[in-house]
């Protein structure tokens, strides 16, 4: 239900809601190495699913990347735009991930039909190390709707007048805490609003300004992106809907 003194508000916010995705990621007890999971099922960290014929990614210094996110969409509940089938994964390089280093690669529903790599010696315990994510973790989905986000610029809509943070000035105490819980963009998940703990990088450049938040990644007890921070992936919607994830890009920030 939307607060009280939100009501004046209402029918204009409604255009602003969005349909998500909830992650919910749960921390797996095996090492990192010993992932039992199926090799297609959606996971943080873990063993990946990749064609024995796909060409698996590097960093900029020749080293193999570590699989960090991976999402099977037939496990997903559908949104607008997103694929209904195929696995998206996010891979970030073991020892320059914060130079934003990263690969982001779809394999469409016909390569998952391939032979997939079953050895992953040539990822190491070592590998792991520096990542942000620092165990292995069994992800499941539901469906909400996202109300709006105090860092998202796409959230932009004015409260007689003032943006979101110049209107909770007004608040008392109590009022503020409801309207951070209402438009909380915060938690893992795919599509809807973004958090960020700095500021909105789609907000300085034209060209992205309009563009999908494919994947969030937050904090909790087992991840975390240099100090509190958040990992992302955005698309611009016409690239995701023909599912070319090749301009895709990896985004994150910290306190």
């Amino acid at each position: 239900m939307i607060p009280e003194f939100l009501k004046k508000f209402e029918s204009d916010l409604k255009k602003y809601e969005r349909e998500f995705v909830r992650i919910k990621a749960k921390p797996r007890k095996e090492k990192l190495l010993e992932d039992n999971l199926d090799l297609k099922e959606s996971k943080f960290l873990g063993k990946p699913f990749f064609p024995k014929d796909k060409e698996y990614p590097k960093d900029e210094n020749g080293n193999s990347m570590v699989m960090v996110a991976q999402l099977n969409f037939e496990q997903i509940p559908e949104l607008k735009a997103f694929p209904k089938n195929g696995i998206l994964q996010l891979f970030l390089s073991p020892t320059d991930w914060y130079q934003e280093d990263f690969a982001i690669i779809y394999h469409s529903i016909e390569e998952l039909s391939k032979e997939p790599i079953t050895d992953f010696s040539f990822i190491t315990e070592k590998d792991y190390d520096e990542m942000p994510v620092y165990k292995l973790h069994q992800l499941s989905f539901e469906k909400g709707i996202d109300k709006g986000g105090s860092e998202d610029s796409q959230f932009d809509y004015l409260f007689d007048g003032d943006d979101y943070w110049d209107f909770t000035e007004n608040l008392n105490e109590e009022q503020e805490k409801v309207f951070g819980e209402y438009f909380n963009a915060m938690g893992h998940k795919i599509g809807g609003y973004a958090e960020f703990t700095q500021s909105d990088p789609r907000d300085y450049n034209a060209d992205q300004r309009d563009d999908i938040q494919v994947l969030q990644i937050d904090v909790d007890d087992h991840i975390m992106f240099g100090d509190s921070g958040l990992g992302h992936i955005f698309i611009n919607e016409e690239n995701l809907i023909k599912k070319d994830f090749s301009k895709a890009y990896f985004y994150w920030d910290c306190c």
